[in-house]
């Protein structure tokens, strides 16, 4: 499918280059910050039409092409369960590898694992939740039981070398036991470190955060897990995302999950809207001077291209506000 390109204003791309306002607090921010852009996964599984794989593949191609250092893929799990990810083979073999940046496949159980890897996948990520009835209803085991199955998938990602990465849903909030605890959420958290995964997103899965609730969450997590494997995970059902997310980076945290054009909820939870829009992180950290690498006209080009092809608005003010000028 061809590319559509829509011109950005300059203007608009320049200010966001422009050196943040030297303030007693911007010293405490991170120079430098990945950004880990969940939208061919996380951003895509619950769409109900099936995209093409050819347009799975080109995105994923445009998002590396804006410099972004890791793209999380795809996910082996069932088709049955998730008809959106049935080519995930064909996706992974079908991008283009570029160096230096890392395109990690989601692994729900042993057997999806060993077909990533059979696929060539070099990095897995697993996840379990805080809540006991998210987990329930989302995998339909108890959190033990989870960690069981993920014991499994870290014993043989240390055999393969594969790196494994975690993350922790229901971090602020849960859709049916409300707030979580933070002790609860380090608890898990400090497990997850311990079992090998060398990177825990911590992930406000429904949206209700607010950075109180997010720095009471991190000084618990960062009392058992080093800061530096720790990232977050934001949704904006409330509008919370991008605040809770410079908390985060004002406590010391420099990965950042995010999906282009804000794509992607939680099915488990009505109401819940999407990821924090990569091209509004972007934005934000720029106007900051913290270094991600990302070029904002070439992320903006990859989000106009998949919100035309899932003929839907993006969810990114900062693309809104390009397509007004």
């Amino acid at each position: 499918m061809a590319t559509v390109r829509k011109a950005v204003p300059r203007r608009l791309v320049r200010l966001a280059s422009l050196r943040a306002v030297s303030t007693s607090s911007a010293d405490t921010f991170p120079k430098q910050v990945k950004i880990v852009e969940v939208g061919p996964r996380d951003g895509l599984q619950n769409e109900k039409s099936i995209v093409p794989t050819a347009v799975k593949i080109r995105l994923i191609d445009m998002l590396s092409e804006a410099g972004l250092p890791v793209v999380e893929a795809t996910s082996f799990v069932s088709p049955k369960w998730v008809p959106q990810m049935a080519d995930h083979t064909e996706v992974l073999k079908g991008i283009q590898k570029f160096p230096g940046i890392n395109y990690p496949v989601l692994t729900p159980n042993l057997k999806g694992f060993e077909a990533a890897v059979a696929a060539g996948a070099k990095e897995v990520s697993v996840f379990v939740a805080v809540s006991e009835l998210f987990t329930k209803k989302n995998i339909n085991c108890s959190i033990d039981e989870s960690f069981q199955r993920l014991d499994m998938i870290v014993k043989a990602a240390r055999a393969t070398n594969t790196a494994v990465r975690g993350y922790v849903s229901c971090v602020l909030g849960c859709p049916y036991e409300g707030k979580m605890s933070p002790a609860k959420v380090a608890e898990v958290s400090k497990k997850l470190y311990s079992m090998g995964c060398y990177e825990i997103s911590l992930g406000d899965t429904i949206g209700v955060g607010t950075p109180g609730i997010m720095k009471d969450m991190l000084s618990a997590v960062m009392q058992e897990v080093p800061v530096s494997a720790l990232a977050v995970h934001c949704h904006d059902t409330y509008g919370q995302a991008l605040a809770n997310t410079l908390m985060a980076l004002q406590m010391g945290v420099s990965v950042v999950d995010s999906s282009v054009a804000g794509l992607g909820g939680c099915p488990y939870a009505q109401g819940a809207s999407g990821n924090l829009a990569t091209e509004d992180l972007v934005y934000m950290l720029s106007g900051l001077g913290i270094h991600t690498g990302v070029n904002l006209q070439k992320l903006l080009e990859a989000g106009h291209f998949i919100c035309q092809v899932l003929n839907r608005k993006t969810s990114s003010k900062v693309a809104q506000a390009c397509s007004k000028l």
